[in-house]
């Protein structure tokens, strides 16, 4: 299967992405590429790569011929995120909370503004974690909790962003 190609303007990310997962969703196909369809943040699934009414804000700043712009932000993520885990590795190898709380706040910004939602939500427990909190940020907890959470969290991180990356390669692959 292959993605929606650039110059077919698809009217959201989400047609986008029915289209690369070979699934259909009726009401997006319905309204065609001149209306988009209805989403707020109720109507948004947890379990979705991505948030769709950020990434499609993301890609309303490309030119209407390409997506150039988008795809360098989603490049220039690809390359913050590598370093950003290289880093997360090493604060990890000596327990540095503090370094671990402020990478996992930094990388969540980014996540943000791409709408990469699972990584996004990893990386608000990563800042919270690092700050010898639960998941919440409300409770304090041990830094042996902390580095147990942590551990585990920086697999399920790694998995969110493949994922992730995953899905952004192949949406952009008709442009390169």
């Amino acid at each position: 299967m292959t993605a929606t190609s650039p110059t077919q303007s698809p009217s959201t990310a989400e047609a986008a992405i029915n289209n690369i997962k070979g699934t259909e969703d009726p009401e997006v196909a319905d309204k065609g590429n001149e209306v988009e369809p209805e989403t707020d943040a109720d109507d948004f699934d947890d379990n979705e790569i991505i948030d769709h009414t950020t990434f499609d804000q993301l890609l309303e700043m490309d030119d209407e011929e390409d997506h150039e712009f988008s795809k360098s932000l989603v490049w220039n993520y690809f390359e913050q995120a590598e370093k950003t885990f290289l880093d997360m590795d090493n604060a990890m190898e000596k327990l540095d909370f503090p370094d671990l709380s402020r990478l996992g706040h930094f990388l969540k910004g980014s996540s943000a503004a791409l709408g990469l939602t699972k990584v996004k939500e990893s990386c608000e427990k990563l800042q919270h974690y690092g700050n010898r909190k639960e998941a919440a940020g409300v409770e304090s907890i041990s830094n042996e909790e902390a580095e147990k959470l942590i551990r585990s969290l920086l697999v399920q991180m790694r998995q969110e962003y493949k994922e992730a990356e995953s899905y952004l390669r192949v949406f952009y692959e008709d442009d390169e």
